[in-house]
């Protein structure tokens, strides 16, 4: 019987508006007011002109509205951002129902990061104007974040040295045995050797090039998928392909007034973030 009046209310039909879902003092209300009033094209965003012909390009501030929704509820992928779209109702009310794809979310973020960060100094700004931040009281701390890239991604000049000396060090072996091979009686058919050594010429072409760039950077390090990560202290002596994400909270509502991502550890980081 319950199963019976489960599946009967499932195609009921209801007459209701998206407006109607969301409480006067729901969050999503002042997203849609702040983005509303300002001026996306002094904050550096990218505009797209929006076509005649074609399918339109979406307005700039719905995915500036995205993603502060986003970042008040700890969703940070494109992905995860879309699916957002198609089941969150408070989402769908903030959009006007309008569901990009992840391609333009993420393309979003990609082309606008001086942008991203003028939008978070205005609003501290605003925030300092309705006194929601004491000034007084600031408490500085550090984060690391892990990189998409890998150990084995990540080269300093000791490293490249390492696969440079065993690259040598294994093609003169395969070339001994050549030649070993050619002084005797009967020699033996060797296979793969002359495709190892050719593939570890290859393989010494890349650490070189890797070298240079090393080299050219004057960095210590070198990263081959997120060029900016460097290895970091974790924890104790935990290492990780790293970010250090800096942050500095109020301490009269512990609101976030200051964000600097860097690639060093905390030692040297406390100044810039102060000032």
């Amino acid at each position: 019987m319950h199963t019976t009046y489960f599946r009967n209310f499932r195609y009921q039909m209801l007459f209701s508006s998206l407006e109607d879902t969301i409480n006067l003092d729901n969050q999503v209300r002042f997203i849609d007011a702040f983005v509303a009033f300002i001026d996306i094209s002094k904050l550096d965003f990218a505009i797209k002109t929006l076509q005649t012909e074609g399918r339109p390009s979406f307005n700039s501030k719905v995915f500036l509205k995205m993603y502060l929704y986003g970042y008040l509820n700890g969703i940070r992928s494109g992905r995860d951002l879309e699916k957002e779209c198609l089941r969150n109702i408070e989402m769908q009310w903030l959009l006007e129902d309008i569901r990009p794809n992840y391609h333009s979310i993420t393309d979003f973020r990609k082309n606008n990061p001086t942008a991203l960060k003028n939008t978070f100094k205005l609003f501290v700004s605003f925030l300092k104007d309705v006194d929601l931040i004491g000034g007084e009281t600031i408490a500085i701390d550090g984060a690391k974040s892990r990189a998409h890239n890998s150990k084995k991604a990540n080269f300093n000049q000791k490293k490249i040295d390492q696969h440079l000396e065993y690259i040598e060090t294994k093609t003169q072996e395969y070339l001994d045995a050549l030649d070993a091979n050619d002084t005797k009686e009967n020699p033996v058919k060797i296979q793969n050797i002359q495709q190892k050594i050719e593939r570890l010429k290859g393989n010494k072409f890349r650490y070189e090039l890797l070298e240079e760039k090393l080299k050219a950077s004057g960095e210590p390090q070198i990263s081959t998928t997120d060029s900016d990560a460097r290895a970091l202290l974790v924890q104790g002596q935990v290492v990780e392909i790293s970010f250090n994400i800096q942050a500095a909270v109020d301490a009269k509502h512990n609101l976030v007034v200051a964000t600097h991502t860097i690639n060093k550890n905390d030692r040297s980081a406390l100044s810039a973030i102060a000032i």
